[in-house]
């Protein structure tokens, strides 16, 4: 599912209002969006890449989305 998900966003834009929870990709998008799960204690992500793996390293920093933030962020991937 990753493949196509991620081939659905390319050459789409982020949203401005993700930067408000510290996003510059979608990757980091995706990956706060599942971080902030409160019902989840752990998250595995598979990478070969070292950039992809310092792009999902960075996104333990800065805040989380918070529940309105994920619904908008759910209710953007649908029509994706």
């Amino acid at each position: 599912m990753n493949g196509a998900y991620f081939d659905r966003l390319e050459g789409k834009a982020l949203p401005d209002w993700a930067r408000d929870f510290g996003c510059e990709t979608w990757a980091q998008f995706s990956l706060k969006y599942i971080l902030a799960n409160e019902s989840l204690t752990s998250v595995l992500t598979e990478t070969s890449d070292p950039k992809h793996m310092e792009e999902n390293l960075l996104t333990a920093t800065g805040p989380l989305p918070s529940k309105r933030e994920r619904r908008r962020m759910r209710e953007l991937i649908a029509t994706v």
